[in-house]
Parts: C-alpha cells; sequence; structure tokens
C-alpha cells in the first residue's frame, strides 16, 4: 500500500524508535499531526515532506526493458521517520550532530531472464547531512541515493529523477507522470482501521513513463519502461492486532490502473476498511470498498523462503465484477524477498505477471507482502 501504509522495510534501530513512540493515541498526544479529513492536496507543495507526521515514504516500483528484450523490474524506496515532533530545522551554528529525523532507502533489482533478485537497504541519520528531504519542493536524498523533482507547467505533475547504486548495480532513470496524481481513499485520508489515527494521506502516479540506465552485475543497460510511484504520510496508522498487509499496484493494457490492499489481523481476518482505487483511462479515480473485490490465493500457491521460512502466497486472483476484471497473477521470479541483513522486518515485493482468466497478457504489476516473516510492529 505503499500503502504502504507501511514501512514495513525499517532497520532494527528504527523500528525500535518507531515502536517506542506508542500508539496513535499517544503520538497525538506528543505533538506528531494525524491524518484527519477533510484534507485538500494542494501540489506542488505536498509532493514535498511533510515533517508534522511521524511516517512518510516516497515509493517506486516498475518495469524496464533494455535492447534486445531483457527485462527487470525495480524498487526504490526513500522513507522519512521522526523521532520528536516539532523539530526545528538547523540554524546557523546548530550543532551538524543534530537532528530527529530517520532516512531508511531500499533497492531491489529484479532480474527476470536470469531468475535472480538482488537487494540492499541503508539507513541515513539527518545528522551531518546524511539524509534529508525537503518540506519546500521534491527533494529527498539517503546518502548518495536520491530523489529530486522538478515541477512540470502543471502543478500537479513533476518530472522526478531517482539515482542509487551499491557495487555494481545501479540506477539512474528519469521519471514522467502520464496521468495526473491519483488520490485514494475519501475526505483527502485513506483509512486502515476504526481509530482516529489509522490513516494517512495516500495518492500515487499510476503511470510514470520511464527512461535511464540500469546496471546490473557490472553490465550497464539503457533501459525504458514504465513505473508506479506512492507517496504516504500519516502517523501511527496501523493497530496491535493487525499482523501485516497485501498491496497490489496493477497497470493494465488497456490503460487503467488498480491499487489494492488487504490489511491482515493476528486472527487471520481482513480489516474491513481494506480498500482500493481503480484509475480509469482519464485519470478518475473510482474508490473501491472491501466488498467491491476478492483476491484469492490458489490452492498450494505458496513459496517458502529459504532465507527467512517465511510462507508467502505466490499466486493470486483478482476479481472485480463491477470493472469486468477477473485477473491472475503470477511472480516473475518466485524469491523476491528483501530479508533484512540488518534486523529488521523482512518482506516480499516484487514483479508480477498480470493475465486474464484465458491466459492472455493483460498488463504488469507489483504485489507487496508484509507480516509473514514476522509480525509488522509499528
Amino acid at each position: 500500500m505503499s500503502a504502504r501504509t507501511f514501512a514495513a522495510r525499517l532497520c532494527a534501530a528504527l523500528l525500535a524508535a518507531v515502536v517506542a513512540l506508542g500508539s496513535g493515541a499517544r503520538a497525538q498526544e506528543r505533538g506528531w499531526t494525524i491524518a484527519t479529513a477533510p484534507y485538500a492536496f494542494v501540489f506542488p507543495r505536498d509532493h514535498a515532506a511533510h515533517p508534522g507526521y511521524q511516517s512518510e515514504w516516497w515509493y517506486y516500483t516498475g518495469h524496464l526493458r533494455a535492447p534486445g528484450g531483457r527485462t527487470f523490474g525495480y524498487e526504490l524506496t526513500f522513507f522519512r521517520f521522526g523521532l520528536r515532533p516539532g523539530d526545528p530545522p538547523l540554524r546557523a551554528g546548530s550543532s551538524r550532530w543534530r537532528g530527529d529525523q530517520l532516512y531508511p532507502a531500499h533497492f531491489a533489482i529484479t532480474d527476470e531472464q536470469g531468475q535472480q533478485f538482488f537487494y540492499t537497504e541503508r539507513f541515513a541519520r539527518e545528522a551531518l547531512g546524511m539524509g534529508g528531504a525537503s518540506s519546500q519542493r521534491l527533494s529527498v536524498h539517503a546518502g548518495d541515493w536520491s530523489l529530486e523533482g522538478v515541477p512540470l507547467a502543471d502543478p500537479r505533475l513533476e518530472r522526478m529523477r531517482l539515482r542509487a547504486a551499491d557495487g555494481g548495480n545501479a540506477l539512474d532513470l528519469v521519471q514522467t507522470p502520464v496521468k495526473p496524481p491519483a488520490i485514494h481513499g475519501f475526505g483527502g485520508i485513506s483509512r486502515k482501521a476504526g481509530c482516529a489515527s489509522c490513516a494517512s494521506h495516500y495518492y500515487s502516479y499510476t503511470r510514470l513513463s520511464t527512461r535511464g540506465t540500469l546496471t546490473y552485475g557490472g553490465v550497464r543497460y539503457a533501459v525504458e519502461g514504465i513505473s508506479w510511484m506512492d507517496h504516504e504520510y500519516g502517523t501511527s496508522e496501523l493497530q496491535a492486532d493487525q499482523a501485516g498487509w497485501d498491496w497490489f499496484s496493477l497497470q493494465l493494457d488497456d490503460g487503467r490502473e488498480l491499487m489494492l490492499y488487504l490489511l491482515r489481523r493476528k486472527d487471520g481476518s481482513v480489516t474491513p476498511e481494506s480498500s482500493g482505487s481503480l484509475i480509469e483511462r482519464d485519470g478518475r479515480v473510482r474508490h473501491l470498498p472491501l466488498a467491491a473485490f476478492e483476491v484469492t490465493v490458489p490452492f498450494g500457491a505458496h513459496w517458502r523462503s529459504p532465507h527467512t521460512g517465511a510462507k508467502y502466497p505466490s499466486r493470486w486472483r483478482v476479481h472485480i465484477p463491477e470493472a469486468g476484471l477477473d485477473l491472475r497473477l503470477t511472480p516473475t521470479v518466485a524469491d523476491q524477498e528483501l530479508a533484512s541483513t540488518t534486523g529488521g522486518v523482512s518482506y516480499w515485493e516484487g514483479a508480477v505477471t498480470v493475465k486474464d482468466a484465458r491466459n492472455a497478457p493483460v498488463g504488469t504489476g507489483y504485489v507487496e507482502l508484509t507480516g509473514y516473516a514476522g509480525t509488522v510492529s509499528l
């Protein structure tokens, strides 16, 4: 959901810090802003950081083609987590070691032909400028990994450049929106549960034309393709009885896009506030309550991680009768698990094919699965 509500990919130190801030009510008492309706998004302002909220992320996934037909999936995500509300900006003479913002980031490449998956993560403090996010414009960095936006004539739109590198693997991509931002939920909030703070402000660029270079295993490719971007911010969205979520972003060949999230409780049930959005060809957003769609996993369609031992769903049927959609999703590579190397939360996030009931290709997508390798606790 990107939904992500949810920052399942945290370093252990970050997770401990955020959990220590307590429940939504305690967070509000401590001075954090919570996501409430009505909220009107204002662009380009809302592309930038919102330090009054406890958590925020800019989340990119996509599908890239190189000359000769080789294909890759990728993920690059920047998180911002506040440790103390009301943190004033650094002033002249302030210690450069001061800072109450943390900036984890995750970078992954799926090699679909080679059936290989690369991922890495980093953790940057605000201190000494190691990590940062502007509240004035779209500019985020964790070390030398960066996201920079340039406003276009339409104030809702930004042309964005993503850069990340680790050893022989790197991305340098320019993203151009094909559609305006899709606002999820009602009244400017995307609800995650019944409590006052269980919501976020959440929008997506659901169709980004993507060009640039990808370096994989030391080999540099010119690439082009399609991407999806989520930007979400809020405070203490999840509840103690929620174990994790399944999130789906699908880009259909007929020009529509689909976002769905299922928030799973520890008892195996699904939180009623789980929902989604169908984005029409002209950019209009249709809200999908839980009753409007069905996501099922065929019998036996699971994958057991050799890294964490977690058992993940590995194929899905997505059925939305009112939209005339009956889709089959299959991972392009079975092992797309980001098994944390720093003691944080492990999760599965990967590229999937999208076919119709007759097994004909009709699009592409990404799926995120959290809470299967341990309950997500925020």
